[in-house]
């Protein structure tokens, strides 16, 4: 199982040509190797974030593409240990809470995190694909 950053899972519904022919690879390997894609479920408020600042313009009611978000990948909860993870990346990780919960997310759970988030990949603090 990997990680879905939320810009990646926009892309993939959306512009599926802005991601890296390593992260489509990864994407379809665990796809089908019954692995399974998983999110956060802070990625769910992103993208209802994001939709109502019209930052991006779906072809569905925000409510119809949460549905069919969660219908296609393991939506995994925040927890207290994903919480005091988050809290302890190190200053070169981004201060966004979302980007924190998202990658103590990967950290707790022991999986990759398919990110273009060049300020994460840098970090080195998360297990990243691009």
């Amino acid at each position: 199982m990997i990680l879905v950053d939320t810009h990646v899972v926009l892309w993939l519904a959306l512009e599926p040509a802005r991601i890296s022919r390593k992260a489509c690879a990864v994407i379809e390997e665990n796809r089908h190797s019954g692995e399974g894609l998983a999110i956060s479920d802070m990625t769910l408020l992103e993208i209802a974030v994001i939709e109502s600042k019209r930052r991006i313009q779906l072809s569905a009611s925000l409510e119809t593409f949460l549905l069919e978000v969660e219908s296609r990948f393991v939506v995994l909860p925040i927890s207290g240990r994903i919480c005091v993870r988050a809290m302890g990346f190190p200053a070169s990780y981004p201060k966004d809470p979302a980007d924190r919960i998202i990658g103590a997310t990967a950290l707790v759970e022991g999986i990759s995190l398919v990110t273009a988030d060049e300020d994460i990949r840098k970090s080195k603090a998360v297990r990243t694909v691009w």
